[in-house]
């Protein structure tokens, strides 16, 4: 009678009574010792949960679903990889519908296994992957790790550019890779309308073209210690008026050492030079941390 719960519970899944569907595979995984039938049943599970829209439970269900793939033997590599694959598409549903659980998933995803997964099997993900990151970026707490992702994720666009590419991805690679504003300019709305027609991204333009202007003027800024007010609102899309609210607001918010010279119409950065000493004594120190590490591995 413990599979009759798991098939009354599928039965209630093609009716549509997910609530009903899902408390029912609950069931059946207690009772059950038939792990290929409880690991069906998870699944299961996580579907009700996603369309139901009970993220809470959805993370939940993803974590056992993964915690399932990465403990089973299977008899095929291809196989894991394919259950991989699925879960990562799954994931995306509460990766952009809850906040609460983007930081794990973007955990899941950044790990070796899935990283390479992406990589392998579905390397289009690497569109919301990189949308994620870079929209996130104003709701992250932890600026080191955002760093991290950002960085990993030119590497891996950079990585897959014969594979997969789009504005998105295409934005990254001007802004990082190429160190080509123009080009940047160029791809910021085409990603903007892309993201405007996709599933996932709809809700997320507006953090996005946001986010990626705040990346635009940082890059910027590293290079130029003048800029010219009217070329850069250009290049962010604003008109100037709108790009100089935008620009003030930013060196406010984020202070950096930058003043704008109205009379002129630029924004004048202060780059302050380190001197030839100090970089001297910067890298000895990274050489010594590594001699360090180095020896600590040659006596194990």
């Amino acid at each position: 009678m413990v599979n009759a719960l798991y098939d009354f519970g599928q039965f209630q899944y093609s009716c549509g009574n997910y609530g009903a569907a899902a408390e029912l595979l609950y069931q059946f995984r207690v009772l059950s010792t038939d792990n290929d039938r409880v690991a069906a049943g998870t699944w299961g599970k996580l579907a009700c949960e996603i369309l139901t829209t009970n993220w809470d439970s959805a993370m939940e269900e993803l974590q056992k679903v993964k915690e399932s793939i990465d403990t089973k033997m299977f008899n095929n590599p291809r196989e894991q990889l394919q259950q991989r694959t699925w879960l990562i598409h799954w994931a995306l549903f509460p990766l952009f519908n809850y906040e609460g659980g983007r930081d794990q998933i973007l955990e899941l995803f950044f790990s070796p296994s899935y990283i390479n997964t992406i990589q392998t099997s579905c390397p289009w993900v690497l569109r919301y992957l990189t949308a994620a990151v870079i929209g996130g970026r104003g709701r992250v707490k932890n600026t080191g790790m955002h760093q991290k992702q950002l960085k990993d994720i030119v590497r891996i666009v950079k990585q897959e550019a014969y594979e997969y590419s789009d504005p998105v991805t295409d934005f990254v690679r001007a802004l990082y890779i190429d160190f080509d504003f123009e080009e940047a300019q160029r791809q910021l709305p085409r990603a903007e309308e892309v993201l405007r027609s996709d599933f996932f991204l709809a809700a997320a333009g507006d953090a996005f073209v946001d986010a990626a202007r705040h990346l635009f003027f940082e890059s910027y800024c590293k290079i130029h210690a003048r800029i010219d007010l009217r070329r850069l609102s250009a290049q962010l899309g604003l008109n100037v008026d709108e790009g100089e609210k935008w620009i003030v607001n930013l060196i406010r918010d984020t202070r950096l050492d930058a003043k704008i010279d109205f009379k002129e119409g630029t924004v004048v950065m202060n780059h302050p030079n380190s001197s030839v000493y100090q970089q001297v004594i910067e890298r000895t120190k990274g050489g010594f941390f590594r001699t360090q590490v180095l020896s600590a591995a040659v006596a194990r």
